[in-house]
């Protein structure tokens, strides 16, 4: 399978099977040089002195079409040349095809390529008017040739009537597809942990013939994992959501491969890709989108893939398989620390005037470095604040003790003692916070509670608690 080359000056005809402007029965009308003629022939010039081009509708006189619902024929009021004239890139390789029909017998034309004023002749038609004969072939642009005449010279026509003869349709001249693939991640980030992430990929065909049986393929980026029921086709052929499922609509999930996979343009199925026209017939293409949670272990981190695509040049004998790759989609995403709090008291009952020695420890579960560590324990009414020991520095009037950076695995304790003040239960909360995000907050919080008795000879304000 190939990867096309840089693509080419586009090379295209311009209403290649007559189908403008519609006709009904049988028209003659002004080739496209005749600018003021309310209705003309697009794309198409003739060598004839009155500039008059004739137009069929299918099935007048019993001719059906052999592409679309028109087609022409080469002999208006005079044998002329009928022709167009293209930009083109020196060294291109350029497909031509057509379909050829007599009219009243053996018809006979000549397929003439080349700078205009000196065309050369490539190939010779002679066919009958019982059927279409079809045709196909290559042309490559000679060096200095920036622009080519592709034209249809009428040699004779059964009958020998100048304004009879030579039926032409389906007509193809230009380049081979070249599907163009352009990736992008809404919002751009950088992003958190746990945010969800929207890939757009956009194909279009920048070539001139059709993008056959086109298929695109995007692994889902490392870091990230794909959110069910996201799968759409935003614009062009087939849009809409599709499902997750394989062989029920135009795209699915492949959970074994962890990618998804797009069938698109003109008459795609589950089973095949379509066919997409190039952007002089789609200008924006067809763009598709999926979505993508990002994953813990991305904290600090770059996320990053390319989408690909596989499709099929069909202008030659035989079929010729390329593929594309999108752009390379880079996201940032920021830091993540999942911080983890356990509280702890030597001793969950004393007695009034007693110490009460409480255990902070706050623990990094990555996956990166947390910065600006606080853990919030304010005192409650009934305990009053003797000492902190640990790292950092604790402050008892706003009860914030400072752990301040904490490395991925580490872990930091304070021992908390406060005098018993109040007889009753007494609960006691630890909370802690950093600067990074913190992908599990279930975790950052927990909390003690101790049961402060008074003198014996008392009753026990307690006993009802345990």
């Amino acid at each position: 399978m190939a990867t096309p080359p840089a693509a080419p000056l586009r090379v295209t005809l311009v209403n290649g099977s007559f189908e403008q402007p519609p006709v009904t029965g049988v028209e003659i009308l002004p080739d496209a040089s005749q600018t003021q003629a309310p209705k003309r022939v697009p794309g198409w010039l003739t060598t004839a002195t009155d500039h008059m081009i004739e137009l069929w509708h299918s099935g007048f006189n019993g001719v059906p079409a052999a592409d679309g619902t028109q087609f022409a024929e080469l002999n208006a009021y005079q044998v002329s040349t009928l022709y167009q004239d293209l930009p083109t890139t020196p060294g291109t390789k350029l497909y031509w095809r057509l379909y050829h029909r007599g009219r009243q017998g053996d018809d006979t034309m000549a397929l003439d390529i080349g700078a205009p004023g000196s065309t050369v002749q490539q190939r010779r038609f002679t066919d009958g008017n019982t059927a279409w004969g079809y045709y196909t072939g290559t042309y490559t642009v000679p060096a200095g040739q920036t622009l080519t005449r592709f034209a249809f010279r009428s040699i004779s026509a059964a009958g020998g009537n100048p304004s009879v003869g030579n039926f032409l349709d389906g007509i193809f001249f230009g380049t081979a597809p070249y599907v163009a693939l352009d990736k992008t991640a809404i919002p751009a980030g950088p992003l958190d942990v746990g945010d969800v992430v929207t890939y757009r990929i956009t194909a279009k065909n920048e070539g001139g013939g059709a993008a056959e049986n086109l298929i695109l393929t995007d692994l889902i980026p490392q870091g990230t994992t794909y959110l069910p029921g996201s799968l759409r086709i935003v614009d062009g052929p087939n849009a809409g959501a599709k499902s997750d499922a394989q062989g029920d609509d135009q795209a699915y999930y492949d959970a074994q491969a962890n990618k998804v996979v797009f069938h698109l343009g003109n008459g795609a199925t589950a089973g095949n890709g379509g066919s997409l026209p190039n952007t002089e017939t789609l200008p924006t293409g067809t763009t598709v989108e999926y979505r993508a949670t990002i994953d813990r272990a991305s904290g600090g981190k770059q996320i990053s893939n390319t989408a690909t695509a596989s499709y099929e040049n069909r202008l030659g004998d035989t079929p010729e398989p390329l593929t594309s790759t999108s752009n390379e989609q880079v996201t940032q995403v920021k830091p993540a620390a999942d911080l983890t709090v356990t509280k702890a008291a030597d001793a969950t009952t004393v007695t009034i005037g007693q110490t009460v020695t409480y255990r902070i420890t706050v623990h990094n579960a990555g996956p990166n470095d947390a910065t600006g560590v606080t853990v919030t324990d304010q005192l409650p009414d009934g305990l009053t604040f003797l000492s902190a020991d640990g790292p950092g520095s604790y402050g008892s009037d706003t009860g914030q003790w400072t752990v301040g950076d904490l490395a991925d695995g580490a872990t930091a304790t304070l021992v908390l003692r406060a005098k018993a003040t109040k007889p009753g239960p007494i609960s006691n909360t630890a909370t802690a916070t950093g600067n990074e995000k913190d992908p599990d907050t279930t975790n950052n919080t927990d909390t003690v509670t101790a049961c402060v008795e008074p003198a014996p000879s008392c009753c026990n304000p307690c006993a009802s608690q345990k």
